[in-house]
């Protein structure tokens, strides 16, 4: 049993990038598209897509991996920051910096998920989901 499906779908694609596969898959969720909505704004993922199970009843999301010229994942790390047993919230002003702006903070907000960059033109705080660089 998966108490945290956003740590899921982190890992799922952590794992997949040192792997070197094209692509991951997690069963999907509105949050983990916003996840990877946000992800592909910010130009760590090539694309991603839903797809429906065979039964019909579930939906699969599929996220495609961009890798540099090298064959280098985008993605160096993706780390949870706010977990189930933790959250963590945060204001406008004390929004978390990933490596000095070279990575992002991708946070929940009442306006949707936004990166820390938008979050900071928006003046909007909330809880900060993890850090990607």
């Amino acid at each position: 049993m998966n108490n945290d499906p956003i740590a899921d779908l982190l890992t799922r694609i952590r794992n997949a990038c040192r792997a070197g596969l094209p692509m991951a898959e997690a069963p999907a969720s509105k949050l983990k598209v916003e996840i990877a909505k946000a992800l592909l704004k910010e130009g760590y993922i090539r694309s991603y897509e839903l797809r429906e199970d065979k039964d019909k009843k579930h939906q699969t999301l599929r996220i495609l991996l961009k890798y540099d010229e090298e064959g280098f994942p985008v993605i160096r790390r993706i780390q949870r920051a706010s977990r189930p047993g933790l959250r963590k919230y945060s204001k406008v002003d004390n929004l978390p910096r990933v490596l000095a702006g070279a990575g992002v903070a991708i946070v929940s907000t009442n306006k949707g998920l936004l990166s820390d960059r938008a979050c900071r033109r928006e003046r909007t705080s909330g809880e900060v989901l993890c850090y990607v660089y």
